[in-house]
């Protein structure tokens, strides 16, 4: 097998353990604070990161490599989940699932930025028309409508985009679960603090669902469902592996019909096979790469 497809397949993995986020997200701040949810996962993921450091006696990072776990952390620890927790207490998770549909196009263009990959036009395209096919359907969905929750998830996104990219470009030095290791060992000092405040302030009290919600967020989406992903985006490329995200809304959504009941129509199948040509047909188009300098 060629690291190409090596790399989509492991990568298509992280999607399927990610596209569960935004399901178990909604359950989870149902009852606790959006902003608890977005800190505390990572609060979480930081213990047992520290304990998976520790305990296979990993080399630290030299000061190049800390200064870019930095931007992961920001991008991946504080970014993304902050604002995609707020957005999830005001739209449902369907519908969150689709506005991060552009999450491939904006993947492609970080790795153009921050992994010096050089998609061809036909790449291009076919991203494009992938991503637009999924903003027309969430368009449609939302009722001919963008709200604030949707401006949020497209900034999640952002910062996403360019963390898988910085991400990706480590995993080749450090390995990929060691670079979401020791991300979010890194940001630990920066959660505790709030973490225990709003703790303090506003305590513990949820539901069963809402723990279960937390829990999921905590441990595979914040942290083992980065074991695979950035493994599959340094083998295959951020660009051309970043592809297989346009696949994870539809996974999303069946997963919010499954578990909140949230509605899923034929539309959104039809979509979904559009998308799905859109990713096999990219995994032929040409995307050749600049030599990386250490930054």
């Amino acid at each position: 097998m060629n690291p190409t497809t090596k790399g989509m397949l492991i990568g298509f993995l992280g999607i399927v353990c990610f596209s569960l986020t935004l399901p178990a997200t909604r359950l989870a701040v149902a009852s606790f604070d959006p902003m608890l949810v977005g800190l505390g996962r990572e609060l979480v993921a930081g213990c047992l990161a520290s304990v998976v450091l520790f305990w296979t006696k990993q080399m630290r990072p030299n000061v190049i490599q800390f200064r870019r776990l930095l931007f992961v952390m920001v991008c991946v620890v504080f970014g993304f989940p902050l604002l995609m927790s707020w957005a999830m207490q005001r739209v449902p998770a369907a519908h969150g699932a689709v506005m991060l549909g552009v999450l491939p196009l904006l993947t492609a263009m970080a790795g153009a930025v921050r992994a010096h990959e050089r998609p061809s036009l036909a790449f291009w395209a076919l991203g494009i028309a992938g991503s637009l096919c999924v903003i027309v359907f969430a368009y449609s969905e939302g009722g001919g409508h963008f709200g604030v929750a949707d401006l949020a998830l497209l900034g999640s996104a952002i910062f996403a985009a360019f963390g898988y990219a910085e991400g990706a470009m480590l995993a080749r030095e450090l390995g990929g679960w060691q670079v979401i290791s020791w991300a979010t060992v890194i940001g630990m000092p920066f959660v505790v603090g709030p973490v225990a405040w709003l703790i303090w302030k506003q305590g513990l009290h949820a539901t069963p669902l809402a723990w279960l919600g937390m829990a999921y967020v905590s441990v595979f989406s914040a942290y083992l469902g980065f074991f695979a992903w950035y493994r599959g985006l340094a083998l295959g490329g951020v660009a051309r592996v970043g592809q297989v995200q346009l696949l994870q809304p539809f996974l999303t959504m069946a997963f919010a019909s499954l578990f909140l009941g949230e509605h899923f129509g034929p539309r959104g199948v039809i979509v979904a096979g559009l998308v799905g040509a859109a990713v096999y047909f990219s995994r032929k188009c040409r995307i050749t790469h600049k030599p990386l300098t250490s930054n």
